[in-house]
């Protein structure tokens, strides 16, 4: 498989071989992933979006840690956002939104000040070793989802890593992957790409 020209295939196998990384490297690649967390701090980037029916969307991101990410999504009137406690999802068009507890999501673990990486990450073996797939689910909260972080070996990204993308997997099993390009790691990003105008309701 090309990376990442698909993030979901790699999927399947996950629960069959994730236990086949040595104990050893998965301490080594957990600890590569704290380094890179740890490192940024904000990020801005393009990306394409993926859903579960195989609709694909692209806009651009910001991200701030901890808690801050906004989606905005190229010819269309909605985006999505998430403040520090809440993930929103606005639609300009039909004049709704919806929110969830953004720690409930599996965006929080991404996004989270502190994340308890070694309790819940798993390293996914890779056939290409310039590849780092990471699995964090945290089983004590299994309704909050997975996510699967996928990175590129790079010793002048943040840590050693450059992320390329992400598969969120919510409690339902809906799966929606990103992937990313034109990272920009620790640029500023103003506190005002993190609020929105309430829509207006359609009458």
């Amino acid at each position: 498989m090309t990376f990442p020209t698909n993030f979901a295939r790699a999927l399947a196998p996950i629960a069959i071989v994730a236990a086949a990384v040595p104990a050893q490297a998965q301490s080594g690649d957990i600890a590569k992933v704290e380094a890179h967390l740890s490192a940024v701090q904000s990020m801005t980037a393009n990306f394409t979006q993926t859903d579960s029916k195989n609709r694909v969307a692209r806009g651009t991101l910001q991200l701030k840690r901890p808690g801050r990410i906004r989606f905005q999504y190229q010819g269309n009137d909605i985006l999505l956002v998430g403040n520090g406690n809440k993930l929103t999802f606005v639609d300009y068009e039909v004049g709704q939104k919806n929110s969830w507890d953004l720690n409930k999501t599996p965006l929080g673990i991404l996004l989270s000040a502190n994340p308890d990486i070694r309790r819940i990450t798993t390293i996914v073996p890779q056939a290409d070793p310039r590849i780092l797939l990471v699995r964090a689910r945290d089983a004590r909260r299994p309704e909050f989802g997975t996510l699967l972080l996928a990175f590129v070996r790079n010793p002048s990204a943040p840590g050693g890593l450059l992320l390329e993308g992400w598969t969120a997997i919510d409690a339902q099993n809906k799966k929606t992957t990103i992937k990313l390009d034109n990272q920009r790691y620790n640029v500023a990003v103003p506190e005002s790409a993190f609020s929105y105008a309430e829509p207006k309701k359609r009458r």
